[in-house]
């Protein structure tokens, strides 16, 4: 998947009871850069309760340095990397927030989308509420101070309170003086593990992120959980009962890093099974299986080991051209490809590819890949997708682009094979997707239109304004 719309949500970590806790969050926000390459920031709490930020847009090593990071003491943080979804982007919606309050400050950093953001939001300001962004995070930190009843009680009883009126795909974490709270989505949309580091505790969107600060993973936090985790250790609160294992199944087939594991499945491991399953249901007859850089090479690999084709490294992505997928026009995107992706001439010349790539959005990407491959020399050029076709907006946090712009939502595979310039194309179940990740639930809505949650604004209506 090469620069060509469908980008990651946003990924959070956080750390507590640490020495140094902000330097291990910069290398945790690293790990998980590619969940957002915008903007990213951490907030740190010293030990008097105080909190400082620091925040801005780019990636993580061109927002943080040295003296940055040394200005961020203390041994609790909370981290961001953001790729922009509701509200845009930014530096106002580059996170996580901070926020000032009389009963106390506290930070906020979301992953996901709520999709009752804009009725909540018209709520909260009738009431008097004054929004610093845009963002759809903002409105948890509204819902956590509207009820001035409520001050008196811990907390928890406001998170949970809040957590029940939004609807949607999201991971929050909520920093307080001396506490870090740690909360999932009822659907289970987003991903969101928990582990240990020496005396503290470490969250993160993924596992990777707890490899390179050498945390031990402990477990996934559950659907409609709320970890809490200060001096008396973890705590654990449902906010709701009515929950469900519907994970994102992009977040297998594309966002997340192959060495993450979710909810007990290792990402490599899933694409590699999609690849053997790929094979059993679209065999082609070919010399070599070629994966496209760099999501798509685990599934690569399993077709050529269930196929018997040899697997070989046919394109070659260039590390150092930067953030070409952010350019503002499929112009200026499709020129990304050429200079990101090359083909291996000696390796491709006069063979029959089969090409593997983990889903096709606009489908112009997949063409220029192939029409690379073909000035190459490939004699044939056979399409295998690691997914089924995606044919409806993600309303979850996902920059899906409208259904016009989705290849297949309204054309043929016939169709599909003759855009894009192959000999054939075929794409994977959406049976095969539970079998290689041993699962019952997944969230298909992108390949089905079937969304898990209620959406609060017509599909049609959202279409029509230009949001998906």
């Amino acid at each position: 998947m090469y620069g060509r719309g469908l980008n990651e949500e946003c990924g959070v970590f956080g750390i507590w009871g640490v020495p140094d806790a902000a330097n291990l969050t910069y290398y945790a926000l690293h790990a998980l850069q590619h969940r957002g390459q915008e903007g990213c920031g951490i907030v740190a709490a010293a030990s008097d309760g105080s909190m400082k930020r620091i925040k801005g847009e780019g990636l993580v090593t061109e927002v943080f340095d040295g003296p940055k990071l040394s200005s961020l003491s203390g041994s609790m943080a909370i981290g961001h990397v953001r790729y922009s979804t509701t509200g845009g982007g930014g530096i106002e919606n580059v996170q996580p927030f901070l926020f000032r309050h009389h009963t106390g400050d506290f930070a906020l950093a979301h992953n996901g989308n709520l999709v009752n953001y804009s009725i909540l939001r018209k709520s909260l300001e009738d009431r008097g509420s004054l929004f610093q962004s845009s963002s759809d995070s903002e409105v948890l930190a509204h819902l956590i101070k509207k009820d001035s009843a409520e001050a008196h009680k811990p907390r928890i009883f406001s998170i949970e309170n809040a957590l029940n009126e939004v609807e949607g795909a999201f991971a929050f974490l909520i920093m307080t003086a001396n506490r870090i709270y740690a909360c999932r989505d009822k659907y289970g949309l987003r991903p969101l593990v928990l582990g240990k580091l020496g005396d503290g505790y470490a969250v993160s969107s993924e596992t990777c992120a707890f490899h390179v600060i050498g945390a031990e993973y402990i477990r996934d936090i559950e659907p409609g959980e709320i970890v809490t985790i200060d001096h008396h250790g973890l705590r654990s609160r449902k906010y709701t009962d009515d929950t469900s294992h519907h994970i994102c199944a992009m977040e297998y087939i594309y966002f997340a890093r192959p060495d993450s594991d979710i909810e007990g499945c290792n990402v490599h491991g899933f694409r590699k099974e999609t690849g053997r399953l790929l094979y059993r249901e679209a065999p082609a007859d070919a010399d070599i299986v070629v994966g496209v850089p760099d999501s798509s090479l685990s599934a690569a690999m399993g077709y050529s080991e269930a196929s018997g084709i040899p697997y070989e490294m046919g394109l070659v992505k260039n590390r150092y051209i930067g953030r070409t997928f952010i350019q503002p026009s499929q112009e200026l995107r499709e020129k990304g490809v050429r200079m990101k992706l090359s083909a291996v001439v000696s390796i491709v010349k006069g063979k029959r590819v089969v090409l593997i790539d983990d889903s096709v959005v606009r489908g112009t990407t997949s063409k220029r890949i192939v029409q690379i491959l073909k000035e190459a020399g490939a004699r044939e050029v056979h399409l295998r997708i690691a997914s089924p076709q995606i044919k409806s907006p993600c309303f979850y946090g996902v920059d899906m682009s409208t259904y016009e712009e989705l290849m297949c939502a309204h054309k043929t595979l016939d169709e599909v094979r003759r855009i894009i310039g192959v000999d054939s194309v075929a794409f994977l179940s959406e049976a095969a997707l539970f079998e290689a990740g041993r699962r019952s639930q997944l969230c298909l809505a992108c390949f089905n239109g079937k969304y898990p949650t209620r959406l609060y604004q017509p599909i049609e209506q959202a279409n029509k304004d230009g949001k998906f």
